[in-house]
């Protein structure tokens, strides 16, 4: 952009699914060189992107639109008329209903950009038509070949002052198909932080399990905020459960202000939990008893890191201390905890070495054997009762059998 003074912005989107990434990103870089965004929106559902708590949404509403219409037809009757019949001709009434309601909020605003050339375009062309301010449209790719109104398109994109797109190839397609003269297409290529988006060498510690309090996340976010080192990232595995005694990861993430080092990656099962497990450095679980008394047994998930290789640092709680035999920290203890894990972050060569012998031990405690063992007692205690049927006295006494 040549002129550096800030604009103001009437920034027209469609929360369907909150904001796309790239919307999001588009907005942030606008706002951060300065400009004044005003956000207008056909819908505001949820979304993994929201706009932030500071930036000024409009969201269109059926009764608010229809309320506009009336006044607008009051006010201009002529110039609305004009108006319903080329909505009518276009059938895109819904589009000029949001205008209606969209336009008297865009008195200050200096330019009218639409963010796809739907109906997002639709309602800024009735908006430029109501307030005169100009137009701008960016195009992706799926207004070209699905377009919702292809007649309203083709309406629309001739009223635009410019017309914005992200590939030399797309902009083929608005001069070859749809008649847009070619010095009014601008490309515009999507944006990538770059300060982000880049390879950067990390210690992956990754945790599995329910967000229960007796699963220790609670101390092990305190470790990693202890830790104060960005080449730290911990990687999450697991959601809430009503049924236990839980823990708000992502609430706790965010009150130790470590949510950039936190990846959460819900419930995973089967290949994707099993390229986690691969993809990590350490893992880490450092099990507690709870405050209702309650403890681990022997948590399957130490026992699926070990069998990958993994270095595991937890604690010495229950049965743990039966196959792991490194890296054991007390229960609830933070300091124990951030040392232990900065001594296998920082020691390439005794990660592996713990995790070749965690390999070994999972071999020797962890393997089917021990479902060969646990058919063989059903079996025999199964015989037992067909001895008993057949009139042979049979063993009362119980067998206990501990699977590990």
């Amino acid at each position: 952009m040549s002129d550096k003074r800030r604009l103001n912005i009437a920034f027209i989107v469609s929360m369907k699914y909150g904001l796309t990434q790239f919307i999001f990103r588009d907005i942030e870089a606008l706002k951060k060189q300065g400009h004044d965004v005003k956000l207008f929106s056909l819908l505001d559902k949820p979304g993994l992107y929201r706009p932030l708590p500071d930036w000024e949404v409009v969201v269109a509403s059926r009764w608010a639109s229809l309320v506009c219409c009336l006044k607008l037809l009051l006010r201009r009757p002529i110039f609305f008329l004009q108006l319903f019949r080329s909505a009518w001709s276009t059938s895109s009434l819904a589009n000029l209903a949001v205008a209606a309601q969209f336009a008297p909020q865009m008195n200050d605003r200096e330019v009218i950009y639409s963010y796809f050339g739907d109906h997002k375009l639709f309602a800024g062309y009735y908006c430029k038509r109501i307030t005169d301010i100009p137009l701008v449209v960016t195009i992706r790719a799926y207004e070209l070949y699905r377009n919702p109104n292809p007649l309203m398109f083709r309406e629309a994109l001739q009223l635009c002052d410019s017309v914005v797109t992200i590939t030399e190839h797309n902009k083929e397609q608005l001069v070859d198909r749809y008649g847009v003269e070619s010095d009014k297409i601008d490309i515009v290529r999507q944006i990538v932080d770059l300060d982000r988006y880049k390879f950067k060498s990390t210690i992956k510690i990754l945790i599995v399990g329910f967000f229960a309090e007796k699963k220790g996340h609670e101390i092990l976010f305190r470790a990693i905020k202890r830790l104060q080192r960005d080449d730290v990232e911990l990687w999450v595995v697991g959601d809430l459960n009503p049924s236990i005694n839980q823990t708000d990861c992502r609430q706790l993430a965010k009150d130790l202000e470590i949510e950039s080092q936190v990846a959460f990656f819900g419930q995973q099962r089967g290949t994707a939990l099993r390229a986690l497990y691969g993809a990590c450095d350490v893992f880490c679980l450092p099990s507690r008893k709870d405050s209702f008394g309650d403890h681990e047994g022997f948590p399957n998930v130490i026992a699926e890191a070990m069998a990958f290789s993994k270095p595991v640092v937890t604690t010495r709680h229950a049965g743990i201390p039966e196959a792991v035999d490194a890296l054991l920290v007390d229960e609830n203890d933070v300091e124990q905890l951030a040392a232990a894990l900065r001594e296998v972050c920082d020691n390439a060569e005794l990660r592996q070495q713990l995790g070749e012998r965690n390999r070994l031990t999972a071999e020797q405690m962890f393997s089917e054997a021990n479902s060969n063992r646990l058919a063989q007692i059903l079996q025999s205690h199964s015989h037992k009762s067909q001895d008993a049927s057949n009139g042979k006295p049979s063993q009362s006494k119980a067998e206990v059998v501990t699977v590990t």
